[in-house]
């Protein structure tokens, strides 16, 4: 009957990883068909939106790795996870993030700032703080992993760093323009997180 329960529990978990696995596909091929045309140092991923079809397959990236995340955070909460805690508020807004920036896009390089791309900017902000921090709490409070946790302090202090960045960009002059390089390393360390967090949750689930 544990066993029963403990595969009830996990059943999301497959399909969860899978979007994170899809995910990648569209972001992988703006990264190839844009070469030459925008610099992975300097642009942002959210740029991509300005190639062709890139702005329906950042989209389809964005979503589907909300939708992984959702699927992670329910395989945490059927784990043992409090529903109502900071964790599941944190994946929450790093998984609406991934939602709002893809239906806000960006504004073009040296364009003013609209509505649109403001409300992008703030989203995502809001989501790169979320998912390492959360990726933290569950290391230290739910789930004892060294690797989530080194990957989500790595995430953070890479987090830190593309905020910081943009100086760059708004006050012209103020050092090499390097953000698009910084997104891209975050970007990197927080699929790390999402896999090591559903790693450990498989774990979890095969001992139990």
């Amino acid at each position: 009957m544990a066993e029963i329960r403990g595969k009830s529990r996990a059943a999301v978990l497959p399909p969860a990883v899978v979007g994170l696995v899809l995910s990648l596909f569209p972001i992988v091929y703006l990264h190839v068909a844009s070469v030459g045309e925008l610099s992975p140092i300097t642009h942002t991923i959210s740029d991509y939106i300005f190639v062709d079809n890139g702005s329906g397959l950042l989209a389809v990236t964005a979503l589907s790795l909300a939708a992984a995340s959702v699927g992670l955070l329910v395989s945490l909460i059927r784990s043992g996870l409090p529903r109502r805690g900071p964790v599941a508020v944190l994946m929450g807004l790093w998984s609406a993030g991934l939602a709002v920036v893809a239906v806000f896009p960006t504004d073009p390089v040296g364009a003013p700032t609209s509505f649109s791309g403001a409300v992008h900017r703030y989203a995502g902000a809001v989501m790169f703080a979320s998912l390492p921090l959360a990726g933290w709490l569950i290391s230290r409070t739910f789930i004892r992993s060294t690797t989530v946790r080194r990957f989500s302090v790595a995430a953070g202090i890479t987090s830190v760093a593309f905020m910081l960045s943009h100086a760059a960009v708004v006050y012209p002059g103020g050092g090499a323009v390097v953000l698009g390089l910084f997104e891209r390393v975050l970007f990197a360390l927080l699929y790390c997180v999402l896999f090591a967090l559903a790693a450990a949750v498989l774990r979890r689930e095969v001992s139990s």
